[in-house]
Protein backbone atom coordinates (compact mmCIF):
# COMPACT_ATOMS: atom_id res chain seq x y z
CA UNK A 1 0.00 0.00 0.00
CA UNK A 2 1.70 2.84 -0.55
CA UNK A 3 1.74 5.68 2.10
CA UNK A 4 0.50 8.73 0.43
CA UNK A 5 -2.62 7.09 -1.06
CA UNK A 6 -4.10 6.28 1.99
CA UNK A 7 -2.56 9.17 4.43
CA UNK A 8 -5.82 11.55 3.88
CA UNK A 9 -8.27 9.26 4.36
CA UNK A 10 -9.82 9.45 7.24
CA UNK A 11 -9.27 6.25 9.59
CA UNK A 12 -11.60 3.94 11.62
CA UNK A 13 -12.42 5.77 14.84
CA UNK A 14 -11.53 4.16 17.79
CA UNK A 15 -13.57 4.29 20.86
CA UNK A 16 -12.19 5.73 24.13
CA UNK A 17 -10.09 3.55 25.99
CA UNK A 18 -9.60 2.83 29.59
CA UNK A 19 -8.94 5.25 32.41
CA UNK A 20 -4.91 5.57 32.45
CA UNK A 21 -5.54 6.27 36.29
CA UNK A 22 -6.78 3.18 37.41
CA UNK A 23 -4.57 1.44 33.69
CA UNK A 24 -1.85 2.28 36.24
CA UNK A 25 -2.96 1.91 39.32
CA UNK A 26 -3.80 -1.68 38.82
CA UNK A 27 -0.51 -2.31 37.53
CA UNK A 28 1.18 -0.60 40.37
CA UNK A 29 -0.53 -3.36 42.90
CA UNK A 30 0.43 -6.42 40.58
CA UNK A 31 4.12 -5.24 39.28
CA UNK A 32 5.49 -7.84 41.70
CA UNK A 33 3.96 -11.19 40.48
CA UNK A 34 3.36 -9.82 36.97
CA UNK A 35 5.64 -12.09 35.23
CA UNK A 36 5.15 -15.02 37.13
CA UNK A 37 1.27 -15.26 36.76
CA UNK A 38 1.52 -14.57 33.25
CA UNK A 39 3.68 -17.43 32.49
CA UNK A 40 1.73 -19.74 34.51
CA UNK A 41 -1.60 -18.75 32.99
CA UNK A 42 -0.17 -18.49 29.51
CA UNK A 43 1.51 -22.25 30.25
CA UNK A 44 4.65 -20.47 29.06
CA UNK A 45 3.55 -20.16 25.29
CA UNK A 46 3.99 -16.16 26.09
CA UNK A 47 7.42 -16.74 25.81
CA UNK A 48 6.38 -18.30 22.46
CA UNK A 49 4.74 -15.12 21.36
CA UNK A 50 7.91 -13.00 22.24
CA UNK A 51 10.40 -14.49 20.83
CA UNK A 52 8.27 -14.37 17.20
CA UNK A 53 8.82 -10.41 18.10
CA UNK A 54 12.55 -10.58 18.80
CA UNK A 55 12.27 -12.29 15.97
CA UNK A 56 10.70 -10.23 13.60
CA UNK A 57 12.65 -7.23 15.01
CA UNK A 58 16.03 -8.61 14.54
CA UNK A 59 15.54 -9.40 11.23
CA UNK A 60 15.44 -5.98 10.40
CA UNK A 61 18.82 -5.23 11.95
CA UNK A 62 18.13 -1.85 13.86
CA UNK A 63 20.35 0.27 15.55
CA UNK A 64 17.99 2.08 17.81
CA UNK A 65 15.04 0.12 19.64
CA UNK A 66 12.19 1.53 21.75
CA UNK A 67 9.97 -1.04 23.71
CA UNK A 68 6.71 0.86 24.62
CA UNK A 69 5.01 -0.59 27.60
CA UNK A 70 7.86 -2.30 28.60
CA UNK A 71 6.27 -3.32 32.05
CA UNK A 72 9.52 -5.40 33.71
CA UNK A 73 11.32 -5.36 30.86
CA UNK A 74 10.78 -8.80 29.53
CA UNK A 75 10.62 -7.83 25.51
CA UNK A 76 13.82 -5.38 25.92
CA UNK A 77 15.35 -8.00 27.56
CA UNK A 78 14.97 -10.86 25.08
CA UNK A 79 15.99 -8.03 22.75
CA UNK A 80 19.12 -7.44 24.91
CA UNK A 81 20.04 -11.12 24.10
CA UNK A 82 18.83 -11.32 20.38
CA UNK A 83 20.80 -7.60 19.13
CA UNK A 84 24.47 -7.16 19.08
CA UNK A 85 25.42 -4.94 22.31
CA UNK A 86 25.90 -2.31 20.21
CA UNK A 87 22.06 -1.60 19.67
CA UNK A 88 20.58 0.59 22.12
CA UNK A 89 17.31 -0.11 23.74
CA UNK A 90 14.86 2.01 25.36
CA UNK A 91 12.45 0.55 27.60
CA UNK A 92 9.59 3.17 28.70
CA UNK A 93 6.42 2.59 30.45
CA UNK A 94 4.17 5.08 32.66
CA UNK A 95 4.02 2.56 35.69
CA UNK A 96 6.63 3.23 38.22
CA UNK A 97 6.54 0.36 40.40
CA UNK A 98 6.99 -1.78 37.02
CA UNK A 99 9.58 0.15 35.50
CA UNK A 100 11.43 -0.88 39.35
CA UNK A 101 10.58 -4.60 38.76
CA UNK A 102 12.67 -3.86 35.05
CA UNK A 103 15.49 -2.13 37.32
CA UNK A 104 15.94 -5.08 39.74
CA UNK A 105 16.34 -7.16 37.01
CA UNK A 106 18.54 -5.27 35.11
CA UNK A 107 20.74 -5.05 38.56
CA UNK A 108 20.37 -8.86 38.50
CA UNK A 109 21.69 -9.55 34.93
CA UNK A 110 24.50 -7.25 34.52
CA UNK A 111 26.09 -6.52 32.13
CA UNK A 112 23.41 -5.32 30.03
CA UNK A 113 25.09 -2.78 27.47
CA UNK A 114 23.21 0.03 26.18
CA UNK A 115 19.86 -1.28 27.83
CA UNK A 116 17.64 1.54 29.82
CA UNK A 117 14.41 2.53 31.11
CA UNK A 118 12.15 5.37 31.47
CA UNK A 119 9.37 6.47 32.52
CA UNK A 120 6.86 7.81 29.82
CA UNK A 121 3.23 8.24 28.65
CA UNK A 122 2.98 6.36 24.71
CA UNK A 123 0.76 9.35 24.09
CA UNK A 124 3.29 11.83 24.46
CA UNK A 125 6.66 10.02 23.81
CA UNK A 126 9.79 12.50 25.22
CA UNK A 127 11.52 11.49 22.06
CA UNK A 128 12.48 13.65 19.13
CA UNK A 129 10.85 12.59 15.78
CA UNK A 130 12.91 10.26 13.40
CA UNK A 131 15.43 8.85 16.25
CA UNK A 132 14.37 5.46 16.23
CA UNK A 133 14.89 2.50 13.69
CA UNK A 134 11.96 0.33 15.58
CA UNK A 135 9.43 0.57 17.90
CA UNK A 136 7.73 -2.61 19.70
CA UNK A 137 4.80 -2.47 22.04
CA UNK A 138 3.59 -5.81 23.72
CA UNK A 139 0.28 -6.39 25.03
CA UNK A 140 0.02 -2.63 26.11
CA UNK A 141 -2.44 -1.15 22.49
CA UNK A 142 -5.07 -2.15 24.31
CA UNK A 143 -4.53 -0.18 27.37
CA UNK A 144 -3.86 3.12 26.09
CA UNK A 145 -6.70 5.79 26.40
CA UNK A 146 -6.17 6.96 22.77
CA UNK A 147 -5.19 4.30 20.42
CA UNK A 148 -5.04 6.67 17.43
CA UNK A 149 -3.11 9.14 19.04
CA UNK A 150 -0.27 6.44 20.21
CA UNK A 151 0.14 5.44 16.90
CA UNK A 152 0.59 8.59 15.87
CA UNK A 153 3.44 8.92 18.39
CA UNK A 154 4.69 5.66 17.56
CA UNK A 155 5.42 6.95 13.58
CA UNK A 156 6.72 10.32 14.71
CA UNK A 157 9.45 8.95 16.57
CA UNK A 158 10.44 6.21 14.17
CA UNK A 159 12.47 7.02 10.74
CA UNK A 160 10.62 7.74 7.93
CA UNK A 161 10.40 4.98 5.21
CA UNK A 162 12.95 2.82 7.44
CA UNK A 163 11.40 2.79 10.70
CA UNK A 164 9.48 -0.33 11.67
CA UNK A 165 6.79 -0.80 13.98
CA UNK A 166 5.77 -4.24 15.63
CA UNK A 167 2.31 -4.50 17.69
CA UNK A 168 2.03 -7.81 19.92
CA UNK A 169 -1.69 -7.78 20.91
CA UNK A 170 -4.18 -10.04 22.04
CA UNK A 171 -7.40 -10.30 19.29
CA UNK A 172 -10.23 -11.74 18.82
CA UNK A 173 -9.61 -15.60 18.29
CA UNK A 174 -10.81 -18.26 15.71
CA UNK A 175 -14.07 -19.77 16.02
CA UNK A 176 -13.15 -23.17 17.00
CA UNK A 177 -11.05 -21.83 20.12
CA UNK A 178 -13.62 -19.54 21.29
CA UNK A 179 -16.16 -22.26 23.37
CA UNK A 180 -12.69 -22.74 25.20
CA UNK A 181 -11.15 -19.09 25.39
CA UNK A 182 -13.83 -17.33 26.53
CA UNK A 183 -15.01 -19.22 29.39
CA UNK A 184 -11.45 -19.35 30.84
CA UNK A 185 -10.98 -16.06 30.09
CA UNK A 186 -13.99 -15.03 32.25
CA UNK A 187 -14.15 -17.51 35.01
CA UNK A 188 -10.91 -19.42 35.42
CA UNK A 189 -8.19 -16.67 34.67
CA UNK A 190 -9.50 -14.05 37.08
CA UNK A 191 -9.62 -16.41 39.58
CA UNK A 192 -6.27 -18.49 39.07
CA UNK A 193 -4.62 -15.20 39.18
CA UNK A 194 -5.86 -13.25 42.21
CA UNK A 195 -4.75 -16.44 44.01
CA UNK A 196 -1.54 -16.10 42.46
CA UNK A 197 -1.25 -11.90 42.30
CA UNK A 198 -3.56 -11.34 45.65
CA UNK A 199 -5.82 -8.77 43.28
CA UNK A 200 -8.61 -10.81 41.34
CA UNK A 201 -10.07 -7.17 40.15
CA UNK A 202 -7.08 -6.48 38.26
CA UNK A 203 -6.98 -9.62 36.00
CA UNK A 204 -10.92 -9.16 35.73
CA UNK A 205 -10.08 -6.39 33.99
CA UNK A 206 -7.23 -7.96 31.53
CA UNK A 207 -10.45 -10.26 30.76
CA UNK A 208 -13.05 -7.33 29.06
CA UNK A 209 -10.13 -5.54 28.13
CA UNK A 210 -8.95 -8.67 25.82
CA UNK A 211 -12.10 -9.94 25.16
CA UNK A 212 -13.59 -6.38 23.97
CA UNK A 213 -10.54 -5.39 21.53
CA UNK A 214 -10.96 -5.54 17.76
CA UNK A 215 -10.40 -8.09 15.91
CA UNK A 216 -6.31 -8.07 13.97
CA UNK A 217 -8.21 -6.51 10.62
CA UNK A 218 -9.25 -3.77 12.89
CA UNK A 219 -6.13 -2.83 14.13
CA UNK A 220 -4.07 -3.24 11.04
CA UNK A 221 -6.88 -0.44 9.36
CA UNK A 222 -5.83 1.68 12.31
CA UNK A 223 -2.08 1.42 12.05
CA UNK A 224 -2.76 2.28 8.11
CA UNK A 225 -5.01 4.88 9.34
CA UNK A 226 -1.95 6.52 11.72
CA UNK A 227 -0.18 7.08 8.38
CA UNK A 228 2.11 3.46 8.06
CA UNK A 229 2.26 1.77 5.08
CA UNK A 230 3.47 -2.13 4.46
CA UNK A 231 1.01 -3.33 7.43
CA UNK A 232 0.80 -6.95 7.68
CA UNK A 233 -0.38 -9.35 10.37
CA UNK A 234 0.55 -13.20 11.87
CA UNK A 235 -2.10 -14.82 14.34
CA UNK A 236 -0.66 -16.91 16.24
CA UNK A 237 -2.14 -19.82 18.54
CA UNK A 238 -5.56 -19.88 17.14
CA UNK A 239 -5.57 -16.37 16.67
CA UNK A 240 -5.71 -15.25 20.57
CA UNK A 241 -2.79 -13.01 19.81
CA UNK A 242 -1.64 -11.40 16.68
CA UNK A 243 1.84 -9.68 15.57
CA UNK A 244 1.52 -7.03 13.64
CA UNK A 245 4.41 -5.24 11.45
CA UNK A 246 4.50 -2.08 9.23
CA UNK A 247 6.83 0.60 8.06
CA UNK A 248 6.77 4.64 8.67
Amino acid sequence: MNDNNHRDKPGPETAPGPDPVAVNRMFGRIAGRYDLVNHLLTGGVDLAWRRALVRAVAAARPSRVVDLATGSGDVAFALRRALPPEVEILGLDFCRPMLDEAEKKKRRRQPCPNLNFVLGDVLDLPMEAGTADAATISFGLRNLTDRGRGLAEMRRILKKGTGRLYVLEFTQPARWIRPFYFPYLRHILPRLAGRISGDESAYRYLNTSIEGFPPAERISAEIEAAGFHHVRARAMTGSIVTLHQARA
